[in-house]
């Protein structure tokens, strides 16, 4: 199965970025999620933005970074297809909806961390080169 998204490198003027961990999963990944019928990938990605985080950017705020693929984090066997985007923001986070975490990370703390393939192998070495996973 196909899993086709658009989510975020959420990043902050330090140069840290935004991972998110879903209620009940133990992988952290860049909050987005999936898009929906008629909408295009940067509308998905401001509506999973509000929704999960509360952050209202607008469609010109989001640099195009590419497509991306790789296992899903918590669908076995499915594919996670991303379209994403950076973003830069100086505001105030809040988990919300689905999210039970949401943490501001530095490549130091980002290997501790258990990561999404597609975080892992595709979105931070995109943004900050190769990182190594955690367990």
């Amino acid at each position: 199965m196909d899993i086709k998204i658009a989510a975020a490198a959420v990043m902050r003027a330090d140069g840290a970025t935004l991972l998110v961990r879903k209620r009940g999963t133990d992988a952290f990944m860049q909050p987005g999620g999936k898009i929906d019928a008629g909408e295009t990938p940067v509308v998905a990605l401001c509506r999973e933005l509000y929704e999960e985080l509360g952050i209202q950017i607008t469609a010109d705020a989001a640099e195009y970074l590419g497509f991306y693929q790789a296992p899903a984090a918590n669908e076995v066997g499915s594919t996670v297809s991303a379209e994403m985007f950076r973003i830069e923001v100086d505001v105030e986070i809040a988990a919300q909806a689905e999210i039970e975490e949401a943490i501001w990370v530095d490549r130091q703390a980002a290997n501790q961390l258990t990561l999404a393939p597609l975080t892992r192998d595709k979105v931070l070495p995109a943004i900050w080169g190769s990182v190594e996973a955690g367990a």
